[in-house]
């Protein structure tokens, strides 16, 4: 399972897979890559949790291992 991250972290390793962004796009940011868009929390304070990045990591159709493995 992933580990807690930060927020600026988030972004950087989503950039590295291709990913443009953060846009505004209403209540949340979202990233994207070609038409798929993916939803990121708002920066905050503290890291984001394990299970919000399994969720986030699941909508952009990223293996656990494969996101473990850039780490």
């Amino acid at each position: 399972m992933p580990r807690n991250i930060s927020w600026q972290k988030l972004l950087q390793s989503f950039r590295k897979l291709g990913f443009e962004g953060p846009y505004s796009g209403g209540k949340h940011l979202f990233m994207k890559k070609g038409p798929l868009k993916v939803r990121i929390p708002h920066k905050h304070k503290g890291e984001i949790s394990a299970g919000l990045v399994s969720e986030i990591l699941r909508q952009a159709g990223i293996d656990k291992k494969d996101w473990l493995a850039m780490e």
